[in-house]
């Protein structure tokens, strides 16, 4: 996995079943940062939203992009499972992902 430029689309809660917020970025190591960190004003910092439990890679921005923009549409209950499908725990994935 490359980990400079990670092109990725990405789910953050705050907690099991919690608040979901699905973001996009070309650079998820960096952006990762910036939410845990808690420097970044928005919803995410507004909801403490600093656990990530889901990403996908994609190889580019725009394939990136329309996967976001369909996650957006899905129903709650869809986010939930596709969480999951991956992260039965609702675990912290940040620090796997710091580890490589």
């Amino acid at each position: 996995m490359r980990e400079e430029g990670l092109i990725a689309v990405y789910m953050l809660s705050n907690h099991r079943h919690g608040t979901i917020y699905i973001g996009v970025t070309g650079h998820l190591l960096q952006r990762m940062h910036q939410h845990q960190s808690g420097h970044t004003p928005g919803f995410v910092s507004r909801y403490g939203l600093n656990r990530l439990v889901w990403y996908e890679v994609h190889d580019s921005i725009e394939v990136a992009i329309q996967r976001e923009t369909s996650l957006k549409r899905y129903l709650r209950a869809w986010k939930i499972k596709l969480i999951e499908q991956q992260n039965p725990g609702w675990n912290d994935l940040w620090t796997d992902l710091v580890r490589g």
